[in-house]
């Protein structure tokens, strides 16, 4: 038996430790900054070779260090001109979040508030926001940070940090509704929507679809794509239809996951390289008899090839069928 090892832990032994126990949350923090999971792995990844250079023992609490430091390395991304959304080309979406490889969802948390806060439509919200009431917001209305706690990753006053929030909150709460629906009536739209495409029935897909419904699409200037919202229920199923009557189905394959928290699919080639995801974003509407009608309200179609990359990983996926690819 070998005996204790006594001294300060080594440089991998200390990697290990912060993968275990900070890396993962560092990681939820980094994407609801960001909105891509490239760009919370570099930020994580940036974190780590600060902290490896940090005497531990000098700080107080590693985890509040390197949240804030995550923090800040998100602010300065989101400033960078590098960042900016005006130079995007079309409809900017964040990077898709697949159940199968998310394996940084923030404990502890129920499977429906993790939906809610990476929901596409919640993640879309919050880029209308400016950097600092993204991150107070985040910090306190997300992860549950109070005030003065924010105040310390922000190096501002617990008050200051207070209004950067509640003016995010007002902006979160014209933007977005948290919408909750059954997982029985999710996997029954998803059904619905795949058979109508499948079977090019334009009249049944705009059955599913809410009559305001929204299309968006993200190519990145990379791959085609819908350049920009495309609105009403009947104008959607028609394009969708007329886009999967260009492909030949028998070369696609498609996995149902969740995506952010919705319900919706991969799309892979023969080799399973991935060409798209489409998220579907649902809303229950009163219907005429006194009952509740749930329909499709936006639906979000990742096409950009470097926010895809990472979904090569469900190659091997057995839940696989031939199906739809959606706009092309």
């Amino acid at each position: 038996m070998n005996p204790p090892r006594s001294g300060p832990p080594t440089l991998a032994e200390r990697a290990r430790r912060f993968d275990r126990e900070q890396a993962r949350g560092l990681r939820a923090l980094a994407y609801r900054m960001l909105g891509s999971r490239a760009e919370a792995e570099d930020m994580v990844q940036e974190a780590w070779l600060r902290w490896a250079e940090v005497d531990e023992s000098q700080v107080q609490h590693a985890g509040a260090y390197l949240s804030r430091l995550v923090t800040h390395l998100c602010l300065d991304r989101l400033r960078s001109p590098a960042h900016q959304r005006e130079l995007y080309v079309g409809t900017w979406l964040p990077e898709p979040l697949v159940d199968e490889l998310q394996d940084w969802q923030p404990d502890p948390q129920s499977q429906a508030e993790y939906a809610q806060e990476l929901s596409l439509a919640f993640m879309l919200t919050l880029e209308r926001l400016t950097p600092l009431e993204r991150a107070a917001f985040v910090l306190h209305d997300v992860f549950g940070l109070d005030f003065d706690a924010v105040g310390q990753r922000l190096l501002r006053s617990g008050t200051a940090c207070r209004q950067l929030a509640s003016r995010a909150r007002q902006h979160v709460k014209a933007g977005y509704a948290r919408v909750e629906v059954a997982e029985e009536e999710r996997q029954r739209l998803l059904d619905a929507f795949l058979d109508a495409l499948r079977g090019g029935d334009v009249d049944a897909l705009a059955r599913v679809l809410a009559e305001d419904a929204v299309l968006l699409s993200d190519g990145g200037g990379k791959a085609h794509a819908v350049p920009y919202p495309l609105h009403g229920g009947a104008r959607i199923a028609k394009a969708l239809v007329g886009f999967t009557r260009q492909v030949d189905l028998r070369a696609l394959r498609v996995t149902r996951t969740r995506i952010n928290g919705l319900p919706g699919y991969v799309v892979q080639d023969a080799e399973g390289r991935p060409i798209q995801t489409v998220a579907l974003a649902l809303r229950p509407l009163a219907s005429g008899d006194g009952g509740v009608r749930v329909t499709v309200a936006e639906i979000y179609v990742q096409r950009n090839p470097d926010k895809l990359g990472h979904l090569a990983g469900l190659a091997g996926a057995s839940d696989v069928t031939s199906g739809p690819s959606g706009p092309s």
